[in-house]
């Protein structure tokens, strides 16, 4: 064997290696990618369900109150209780709407993982 022939076959077996490691690299972040996918549509879900139950629960909550409360004022002051208690759920919707608007705001990331691994691998790449 010629050392021409030697450097070739080092040259293939090393290009060979590179693309393994480079697939394993990809397969990685492929499942970092997929596993951070599957817990957001969990977490996703759970918040969803919960928000349906809570709504549910809540709405047949006001108005049975706003019942309560036009009963018992129904002689004396129904449209006054009716107004306060509109007035008071009209500011908890409010406020409960920035809450949903705050939180929606400082959720985390999507990838965000997956984004800051590339970042490592970019970054390890370029040193060398």
């Amino acid at each position: 064997m010629t050392e021409e022939t030697r450097r070739t076959e080092g040259l293939f077996d090393s290009l060979r290696k590179l693309a393994i490691t480079l697939v394993a690299i990809v397969h990685t972040r492929l499942e970092i990618v997929a596993s951070e996918i599957d817990e957001a549509r969990a977490r996703l879900a759970r918040i969803i369900v919960l928000a349906a139950v809570a709504g549910f629960c809540v709405a047949i909550a006001v108005n049975l109150l706003v019942l309560l409360v036009a009963v018992a004022f129904w002689d004396s002051n129904r449209l006054l209780a009716i107004g306060v208690l509109v007035g008071i759920f009209g500011v908890a919707s409010v406020v409960a709407s920035l809450m949903l608007w705050t939180a929606v705001k400082r959720r985390p990331k999507l990838l965000s993982a997956t984004i800051a691994e590339l970042r490592k691998d970019r970054a390890k790449l370029e040193g060398q």
